[in-house]
């Protein structure tokens, strides 16, 4: 294989960028010249696409490239001089010269160009031959090769026939006020989370602001009493007070009124500087965020072809329509469209829209019409697409599922349509028989639903006989911002995804049940089981503050169960932070966030709670809500110190002792944990070793020197696991060294039981 000359790449990615956005235009054109060959603008955009890709390959010395536009543009300008009709036959053959346009933009080996020149001569005899009126040479040139699919910029056409066509997708302006910049991904990701920080930190000064007001009203009421006593050392004393003590008295009466009036004055401006903060950062926070959006139509650029391409080798005839084209999608989840909406495409096409003889029979239009739309709505994206075709079989559904074993045959008749579409996203199934190029494996839908849970979201499927199916997913508008529940679980805040919570309520205990060894509570009609969320996290046991339970509904159909939690905290737009790669999946959590006040919390993973649940029953530990053992008092449980600059191994850390019934505290570097040290009796200090301000080591050492606190064991956890930090760590007095790079909860928790025993004595 021959590489190009390197000085020739960047002319040629020019040519390439040049080429994909040409593509767009000529392939959209195309798609709408097949149903309005005549159409005078969308024939002179097509034709200046092509002019243009002449003079791009002109420039940069890549004849075949002048070759293919210029005979396409000759086929342009006699379709618009009337010596040609566009027909199907030379709409396939232009779009196969749109693909080749696109391999000649990324052919980065002279191998390859060799290739790509004999194609393109192939090409070029058999679309003259086609406009001259003469048969191609059908060896020359073959037109049912495997495709390689441009990606167009769809147009939504009109609903109204007959449809004019559309205008040409315009190339993005690179000059004023729509200048576009290439920016790396996880810049943009760590900007997002640099600006929620910051408006969470911008939060804080409100509670800030109020604090400093009770300090002004404690300093008013200190003015006042010096006043009283003012006026009692006046009224009692049986002579004046001497110049001297009337001069002091002056004097502290005259400071506090210049402190009031200074500290009115300084309140004044934080208040103002507060809102201007707050204002600032939620600007920031709002354009960052919208730099994650991009419009849905960047997510459709190949789907008008596919359609076509589907509907011509089935002998289908089918429109396709895009509604909500400029509908903003967070980019992570536009990425994962392309797979799940595909499947749905093609579904629709195969299964939905019948063989034009057939919608004749049926009064139907002979074009069948498939619509893909987008739209925001009660705080989540939905997203659609639906058929007039024939709708889902039901009674060979039925008999599908049975034929399957996934149902008797007496089930099978007594489930309802909803109950029924519910088969087709199993694994495996298919209504189809046999195995086509389209369908028949009894995959797709199964893979549409595995993508949507994965962004915490659902698709449903509902149709009507004769009239089309619909299916629509139900997606969260960003992946970034999360609209969660905040509740409190053992005194920790937890952050539910609303996506995942059917309800909220407040449940009497006498609406709990027993039914086979479980407790449950009627919800909707149905038997819904009762947890407290204190066992899926493995807290401290729960204890009920009254007659009523705070339950959140999670789960659909059987799979539902009632989680007890403690408080409810209210709803609160959270900014997702990750968690540290390098801890892995951690169990029944997702991620974390900061809340207004800067208080960290967890955010659940609610398929973990489920299946955590799942698996309680199973193993018959699922207990029972308030038969947990009455809590320890507090002097009995041993504390332990966390010193760690990270928030995650920090919070992960105080919550695994936590839940094992340690009364933890936390420090944010080694000179915060030296102060708390000092301050308060601690069993056992945890420390990382990389530290601001004061590392670990010399943590230790302070703690070692100390005749107080030398007795205090002293465990390292750190990523440094070379022997020459190991035995650096036990030289200054540590007790213990654990590496994080083989951290597990059990190593933790081993470690501390062999230095302080179990948390309760």
């Amino acid at each position: 294989m021959t590489s190009i000359d390197p000085g020739r790449l960047s002319l040629l990615e020019l040519f390439q960028e040049e080429a994909r956005g040409q593509a767009q235009i000529l392939s959209d054109g195309l798609i709408a010249l097949e149903r309005a060959p005549r159409d005078p603008v969308t024939l002179e955009a097509s034709m200046r696409a092509a002019h243009s890709l002449k003079g791009a390959a002109r420039v940069v010395g890549v004849p075949v490239g002048v070759t293919l536009a210029h005979v396409m543009e000759d086929c342009f300008v006699a379709a618009q001089e009337g010596r040609v009709v566009l027909d199907a036959s030379h709409i396939d053959m232009l779009l196969r010269g749109v693909d080749l346009i696109v391999q000649i933009g990324e052919a980065r080996d002279i191998d390859a160009q060799t290739s790509l020149e004999r194609e393109v001569d192939a090409f070029v005899d058999a679309l003259n031959a086609r406009l001259e009126g003469s048969d191609a040479p059908h060896d020359a040139f073959d037109l049912s090769r495997e495709l390689t699919l441009v990606e167009p910029v769809v147009e939504e056409l009109p609903h109204a026939a007959p449809e004019p066509a559309p205008e040409p997708a315009p190339m993005p302006s690179r000059t004023g006020d729509g200048r576009m910049l290439r920016v790396r991904a996880d810049t943009l990701d760590r900007l997002l989370s640099h600006s929620g920080e910051s408006l969470v930190e911008s939060r804080w000064l409100k509670p800030f602001s109020q604090s400093m007001l009770r300090v002004k009203r404690i300093q008013h009421d200190a003015n006042r009493a010096l006043e009283r006593l003012n006026e009692t050392l006046t009224d009692t004393q049986a002579a004046p007070l001497d110049a001297r003590a009337h001069a002091a008295l002056d004097e502290v009466r005259r400071l506090t009124a210049e402190a009031h009036r200074q500290l009115s004055e300084r309140l004044a401006e934080l208040e103002n500087f507060d809102r201007r903060s707050t204002h600032l950062a939620q600007q920031i926070y709002d354009e960052a965020l919208a730099c994650r959006m991009r419009p849905f139509v960047d997510a459709t650029g190949g789907f008008a072809r596919m359609v076509r391409d589907v509907a011509r080798a089935l002998g289908r005839d089918v429109r396709l329509v895009i509604a909500g084209e400029t509908t903003q999608v967070d980019r992570d989840i536009l990425d994962m469209l392309d797979a799940p909406l595909g499947h749905l495409l093609r579904n629709a096409v195969d299964h939905g829209i019948e063989p034009p003889a057939l919608r004749r029979a049926l009064g139907k239009p002979e074009t069948g019409t498939i619509t893909l739309e987008a739209r925001h709505s009660a705080g989540s994206l939905f997203i659609s697409v639906s058929d007039d075709g024939a709708g889902v079989d039901l009674d060979a559904l039925r008999r599908a599922v049975v034929r399957k074993q996934l149902a008797s045959e007496e089930t099978a008749a007594r489930l309802t349509e909803a109950e029924l579409l519910e088969f087709l996203f199993l694994p495996g199934f298919s209504m189809r028989d046999a195995v086509t190029d389209v369908s028949g494996r009894g995959v797709g839908l199964d893979a549409v639903q595995d993508v949507v849970r994965q962004v915490r979201g659902s698709v449903r499927a509902t149709q009507e006989a004769h009239a089309g199916t619909r299916f629509t997913l139900q997606l969260p508008l960003t992946l970034s911002v999360i609209r969660s529940l905040i509740v409190e679980v053992a005194g920790e805040p937890y952050g539910l995804p609303l996506a995942h919570v059917a309800r909220t309520l407040v449940l009497p205990a006498s609406a709990i049940d027993m039914l086979e060894g479980q407790q449950h509570f009627s919800f909707d009609g149905k038997r819904v089981g009762l947890v407290t969320a204190h066992q899926i996290l493995q807290t401290s046991a729960f204890e009920a503050a009254g007659d009523a339970l705070n339950v959140v509904v999670i789960g659909q159909g059987a799979a539902s169960y009632g989680i007890v939690v403690d408080r409810f905290l209210g709803e609160r737009m959270l900014v997702v932070q990750p968690l540290d790669k390098r801890l892995g999946k951690v169990r029944n959590i997702a991620a974390g966030a900061l809340m207004e006040n800067g208080d960290p919390l967890l955010i659940a993973d609610l398929d973990d709670w489920l299946r955590s649940v799942e698996k309680l029953v199973g193993s018959g530990e699922l207990g029972r809500v308030g038969a947990g053992a009455s809590r320890a008092s507090v002097a009995s449980v041993k504390r332990v110190l966390v010193v760690d600059d990270s928030l995650t191994v920090r919070e992960l850390e105080r919550k695994l002792l936590a839940s094992r019934g340690y009364d933890v505290s936390v420090a944010v570097d080694g000179m915060d944990g030296w102060n708390a040290v000092r301050g308060e009796g601690f069993d056992l200090v945890i420390t990382d070793i990389d530290m601001p301000r004061l590392d670990g080591i010399e943590l230790v050492t302070l703690i070692k020197r100390d005749a107080q606190l030398a007795r205090v064991p002293v465990m390292i956890v750190s990523y440094k696991d070379r022997a020459e930090d190991r035995q650096r760590g036990l030289d200054a007095g540590a007790d213990y060294y654990l590496a994080k790079g083989s951290f597990h909860d059990q190593a933790l928790l081993d470690a501390v039981r062999d230095l302080i025993g179990e948390a309760k004595s």
